[in-house]
């Protein structure tokens, strides 16, 4: 009898970038365990996205988490701030860390996720951050990662029992040095759907993308550059280039 496919946590939000770490997961053979969060976003339909994504990719287990981020403020996406619009792209990343930041919200995903990894046997942790075509955000940057893998090898059970030279979990960021055109091509030599993924901060009720948000103006970037159409809504479409 083959063996049992190993264990992963997939940090699914129903997102480009997310998604696409799911694809990447079940080509290695993984046994996903996607882990989703309901924290009180206003782009709160993005939830039920990562539902139909997690079917489609026959994921071993979904859990979604209920907790409410809305209690500390402190974000555009959690709070009554208006989300930001219409910033240029070029802009984005020296402008400091954005309105949109969540406070602690990578670290706070995270511990639920090593949570789940340790229940469920996963070693392995994937997140789909990226430190290039990014918003600001410190929790997504390459020292951050390797931190929080030093501090899961301190504080789990698995990471005391393992030996010295092999961490037992093992934070995975294949998108982390990707420009988000590499992405696009990347998911789209995987077979990943992204008309069924969001990403807009500040969707219509309907779930249809603003085209004037951060996120918005990264993806249309992205496709733009990978030469892909995407095929997701938007209430006003940009031209590409509009926003460079």
């Amino acid at each position: 009898m083959p063996d049992a496919a190993p264990a992963a946590v997939v940090l699914l939000s129903g997102g480009l970038d997310s998604t696409t770490c799911l694809a990447i997961a079940r080509r290695e053979g993984f046994a996903v365990h996607a882990l989703s969060f309901r924290y009180g976003q206003r782009h709160a339909h993005e939830v039920e996205a990562a539902r139909r994504i997690a079917a489609r990719h026959g994921v071993a287990r979904h859990v979604v988490v209920d907790i409410d981020l809305r209690v500390f403020g402190g974000s555009a996406l959690t709070a009554d701030i208006d989300v930001p619009k219409d910033r240029p792209v070029a802009a984005m990343a020296g402008e400091g860390v954005p309105i949109t930041y969540v406070p602690a919200r990578n670290t706070i995903f995270l511990s639920y996720a090593l949570a789940l990894a340790e229940t469920t046997g996963a070693r392995d942790i994937f997140l789909g951050v990226n430190a290039l075509d990014y918003s600001g955000y410190p929790d997504c940057r390459p020292e951050y990662v390797r931190a929080f893998e030093r501090m899961a090898n301190l504080a789990t059970r698995a990471g005391v029992e393992a030996p010295a030279d092999a961490p037992a979990i093992r934070l995975r960021t294949p998108l982390l040095e990707l420009t988000k055109a590499e992405i696009v091509r990347l998911g789209l030599s995987l077979g990943v759907d992204y008309g069924e993924t969001t990403s807009c901060y500040d969707p219509a009720p309907d779930g249809t993308a603003c085209g004037h948000c951060d996120a918005c103006a990264l993806r249309l970037k992205g496709f733009a550059e990978a030469g892909a159409e995407d095929p997701v809504a938007y209430v006003d479409r940009p031209a590409a280039g509009a926003r460079g």
